[in-house]
């Protein structure tokens, strides 16, 4: 029988950290732990996630040309034979830690009775699906911030020079001085290969560039505008046809048109929570304690399927 959300969470007891290898879930726990933080947030829901035993490796991307068919000639083998295109990406997790503790006063007379521990575990379980996006998309190593300096994210690796993704500068001609607005966009979905422009696009970006694109359709003396401005109707979430998908974390700044399963997140199972009410501390300050133990990582899968607007500023609309 499947195990619900709490029962995942509740299987590491104090006693069981007393054992070898004690605080580590096993496959099936360690994926539906990812699961339940994956949950947390709409991309986080669509992006690619790979699992692997080891911290460092490389995940492997298969790909195939176009145009493979031949005419069939009856009872002859010309020799062709369509070609398959085999490349590695690498990864290299790093750990990461989520602590947190909880006084035996706290649990005695907290509204939710007995069940408290267990909220505050789901409560940190969600809140590590936001931060885990967030670091997702910011990290920057050379950052001086002890968060965003713990790995290097995606927007560090679309905006880095060489990078291969398609890189639409609002600062630059012909979209300096234009504004936001359907030339910038009409920019970044031409930029993209024929070959990578499938419905299964979307337009990443911040709730403040949503909102501005919504303030841009209102100007319209059309049925569309009027839709806008009653947040109703495909138009106001389906620019040039593609879905927006809302990430609060992203920067306001850019916007990214590709595909979410283009972007891969990668963990290890050597996925830890562990939780002690035993040692000094917790006897002298009458405290539990938790920590959840994770290694991960970012990468991309093809660049070249990315088109990304940078320099966004959106103080200035484009007229209509």
């Amino acid at each position: 029988m499947a195990k619900t959300n709490q029962e995942i969470l509740k299987t590491i007891t104090t006693g069981d950290l007393k054992s070898p290898g004690a605080g580590y879930l096993n496959p099936y726990q360690a994926d539906k732990f990812l699961r339940m933080a994956y949950e947390a947030t709409p991309f986080n829901k669509l992006h690619r996630k790979v699992k692997r035993t080891q911290k460092k490796g490389e995940i492997d991307k298969i790909a195939i040309g176009g145009r493979l068919l031949r005419k069939k000639t009856e009872n002859t083998d010309d020799g062709y034979r369509a070609d398959v295109q085999t490349a590695k990406i690498e990864y290299s997790t790093v750990p990461i830690r989520l602590p947190w503790e909880i006084t035996e006063e706290t649990l005695r007379e907290n509204i939710e009775g007995e069940n408290f521990e267990d909220v505050v575990m789901e409560m940190m379980t969600t809140q590590f699906g936001i931060d885990i996006e967030d670091l997702h998309w910011n990290g920057d190593t050379d950052s001086s911030d002890p968060f965003i300096s713990i790995n290097d994210g995606w927007r560090k690796k679309i905006l880095a020079p060489g990078s291969g993704a398609h890189l639409i500068d609002m600062n630059a001609s012909p979209y300096h001085g234009v504004g936001f607005g359907k030339t910038v966009l009409f920019g970044a979905v031409n930029a993209l290969p024929n070959k990578y422009r499938g419905q299964n696009l979307r337009w990443l970006m911040s709730p403040l560039n949503r909102m501005k694109y919504i303030e841009y359709m209102t100007h319209r003396a059309t049925g569309a505008g009027d839709n806008a401005l009653l947040a109703a109707g495909a138009q106001v979430n389906t620019p040039l046809g593609y879905e927006i998908v809302e990430i609060p974390q992203m920067p306001d700044d850019m916007i990214v048109l590709s595909d979410p399963q283009n972007f891969i997140a990668v963990n290890t199972y050597d996925i830890r929570i562990r939780k002690t009410t035993e040692g000094r501390e917790a006897i002298m300050e009458d405290k539990r304690f938790y920590v959840v133990h994770v290694d991960d990582d970012v990468i991309i899968q093809e660049m070249d399927a990315i088109a990304v607007i940078k320099n966004v500023d959106t103080s200035q609309l484009e007229t209509v």
